[in-house]
């Protein structure tokens, strides 16, 4: 089966306000060999963050663990994110030509084909989502079957004496 792929266009703001309003950009998912060693330097560098998880982080919600998650990440020492933040841009491809936009240009984006820091960033969690949604798909539906499981148990009474 081959890797997942997505297209970007970058539809925020206005041509005269964003430098890349229009542009087009190709997400390839890692293999899954350097997608395993990217996850796991990406968690040990979080788990050395520092940051204390709550024991109640499941109960915390998606805010929480927002919050936690944000804490984490900045505890990170910029010379452990650098070249994982690197290695994302090693899936984007930029397609030049609006006429032809299923073409990419080989190889992964170079510095100049973007222009603003927000697309950097949208990229960025393009490049995260194209990675980890069949998990948080899988997660969510896990979690949600725990939870009706959990409330059903809770909500059966016991047999009297």
């Amino acid at each position: 089966m081959a890797r997942k792929t997505k297209y970007v266009v970058i539809a925020e703001g206005a041509p005269e306000t964003n430098r890349d309003h229009g542009k087009r950009f190709l997400l390839t998912e890692m293999a899954a060999g350097p997608a395993e060693k990217w996850a796991a330097r990406a968690f040990l560098a979080l788990a050395r963050s520092g940051v204390d998880i709550p024991e109640d982080i499941a109960t915390a919600g998606w805010a929480g663990i927002a919050v936690t998650s944000l804490k984490m990440i900045a505890g990170v020492h910029f010379a452990e994110a650098e070249p994982l933040m690197d290695e994302m841009f090693a899936c984007v491809q930029f397609c030049p030509d609006p006429d032809r936009p299923e073409f990419a240009r080989p190889g992964p984006v170079m510095e100049n084909e973007i222009e603003e820091v927000p697309t950097r960033l949208k990229l960025r969690w393009e490049v995260v989502h194209l990675h980890t949604s069949n998990f948080i798909d899988v997660f969510l539906s896990t979690w949600e079957s725990l939870r009706r499981l959990g409330a059903s148990q809770s909500t059966e009474t016991s047999p009297g004496p």
